[in-house]
């Protein structure tokens, strides 16, 4: 069995040279983009060599059903079916990346290690980045993987549920609201059918946690916008963002718990408190 590693995040070169010792790697490309179009024609136009292509609203997601939010959790045997497909085992390292910004593979890197799996790591900057750095690319449909023997077991990492959350207020439990800001002050809301947030949340958009190429930034400056926010409570709109914060985080030596459904489920129950304005 490969040991945990000390990072949840690996870089191209990294990964390049990995991919030329003969022991196994599985690659799961995982582009995915909220409201479409569906990222497996770009898996097809281009991918990392032997990488399976995963998709994100089918196999890491279950059907919406107005509680659990826009993208409840998979039921188990459909993630089994899904991870055994692509030949992911339990001494095996598991790669996961998507275009650049690891939004989509931070979902399946959460459900992996929340699974159980010991060894998952995360391409740092995408498909993007292998891209500029000159690796090479392979083409056309997924090739299909011998099966995998990795038998998932979710509820290994901590969570909260909306009943959970709701005991949490007032605690002092730091509670962080990684959507854009204008989504978090209530001023707009593209998605969901109330504005606002949970109330004592704080607002700390994921995005600021990476560069402009999608690079994660370094664990000081990660720790500094988490400073006093000790394992915090994460929601994002519909806990798909909320795990690329928990990403960050580990990155930096950090962590914290998801509230799966967030925002999408928190609104489903109108009886909930929700707030407006800045935190």
């Amino acid at each position: 069995m490969s040991p945990e590693p000390t990072t949840p995040l690996i870089s191209v070169d990294e990964l390049a040279v990995r991919l030329q010792d003969p022991g196994p790697v599985v690659l799961a490309d995982v582009r995915w983009t909220l409201g479409g179009p569906p990222g497996q024609p770009e898996y097809e136009a281009g991918h990392l060599p032997g990488a399976h292509w995963v998709d994100l609203e089918h196999e890491l997601s279950g059907p919406v059903t107005g509680a659990g939010g826009r993208h409840p959790l998979p039921a188990a045997d459909v993630l089994a079916a899904a991870l055994s497909r692509i030949g992911v085992r339990t001494e095996v390292t598991v790669v996961v990346y998507d275009a650049a910004t690891s939004l989509a593979a931070a979902r399946l890197w959460w459900l992996l290690v929340d699974a159980g799996h010991p060894d998952v790591r995360v391409l740092d900057g995408g498909f993007a980045a292998w891209q500029r750095a000159g690796h090479p690319v392979e083409t056309g449909p997924d090739r299909g993987a011998p099966a995998g023997d990795f038998v998932p077991r979710p509820g290994q990492l901590g969570r909260v549920d909306a009943t959970g959350l709701a005991d949490l207020l007032g605690s002092g439990t730091p509670v962080v609201d990684v959507r854009a800001a204008e989504r978090f002050t209530g001023a707009t809301e593209p998605y969901d059918p109330v504005a606002g947030h949970i109330p004592g949340a704080v607002n700390r958009p994921s995005p600021q946690n990476q560069t402009p190429e999608g690079r994660f930034r370094p664990a000081a400056e990660i720790a500094e916008r988490f400073a006093g926010l000790d394992e915090p409570v994460l929601y994002c709109g519909s806990g798909i963002t909320a795990a690329h914060t928990l990403l960050a985080l580990r990155s930096a030596g950090l962590d914290g718990r998801i509230y799966p459904g967030s925002w999408s489920d928190w609104v489903s129950d109108a009886s909930r408190p929700v707030a407006t304005g800045p935190a």
